[in-house]
């Protein structure tokens, strides 16, 4: 099975899904990539991210391929969350849907590859970290890096080529895919020339700072939206330095590079 293969099958199967299904939240075309199971930075991540950290063939021991997918919001729903303190009800869905339905595309994943004869391990999207010290041991974020979907940004989110205003799925698989690159550049202003700090402004739970992060402040406004929108699901979420910023819906330093390009 090739890389245009399970690319294609995901493409196919998110655009499916809208279409016969009444789902609030809509999604843009999803990006994916490609990392090979035994890639040393899966090791670094035990120090990156946490000593816990799962390896890929910790989930499945003849891993080949770990596959990262990036589920872009629509628009709409990136500027919905833009004013007020808390998130907007259709952020806060947006998020309830999108953990669900990666389970989902994760499942028909796991269905397709194994018709050609291949093992799929799909992970949990999110509720998988420690609730002490707010870390996960399979950081979605940090294996779509690994993967070449994008740089993160001051945010701490990954910016991908359609920004960050989406969610993180990804799998294991015992097919063997040639990796994706890593971007050798910078797609965050402020890591690229200093010239925006504006996801630091916008945090609304005084969390982020250009050289710091409080994840525990940050997990507490999580918790205020929960409380607003339990009706909707487990929406513990905010995304407030997602929104009305440079890299909320795509790479603003391609742009920029593209824009000074002889």
């Amino acid at each position: 099975m090739t890389k245009e293969a399970v690319c294609t099958e995901i493409r196919k199967f998110v655009s499916r899904y809208q279409n016969l299904q009444a789902s609030e939240t809509r999604w843009q075309t999803p990006l994916v990539g490609f990392a090979s199971a035994t890639d040393p930075i899966f090791h670094k991540f035990k120090q990156i991210v946490t000593p816990t950290h799962s390896l890929p063939r910790d989930l499945l021991p003849d891993a080949g391929t770990v596959v990262a997918f990036f589920l872009p919001f629509d628009k709409s729903i990136v500027s919905s969350n833009i004013t007020g303190r808390l998130a907007s009800r259709e952020w806060a869905q947006a998020y309830v849907d999108t953990n669900a339905f990666i389970q989902k595309v994760g499942q028909h994943m796991m269905n397709f590859i194994e018709k050609s004869g291949h093992a799929v391990f799909v992970t949990p999207p999110t509720h998988n970290f420690d609730p002490k010290i707010l870390l996960s041991d399979w950081s979605h974020r940090h294996v779509a890096f690994a993967a070449g979907l994008g740089r993160f940004g001051l945010n701490n989110m990954l910016i991908t080529e359609k920004g960050c205003c989406g969610r993180i799925g990804s799998f294991v698989t015992t097919l063997t895919i040639e990796p994706d690159s890593r971007p050798d550049r910078e797609a965050c202003l402020f890591k690229h020339n200093n010239s925006c700090q504006q996801c630091v402004s916008r945090c609304v739970n005084d969390a982020l700072f250009t050289g710091e992060f409080n994840r525990h402040k940050c997990y507490d406004i999580l918790l205020q939206n929960e409380q607003k929108h339990k009706t909707l699901g487990t929406a513990d979420v905010c995304g407030k330095c997602l929104v009305a910023i440079p890299c909320a819906t795509m790479d603003p330093v391609k742009a920029l590079i593209t824009l000074f390009k002889p």
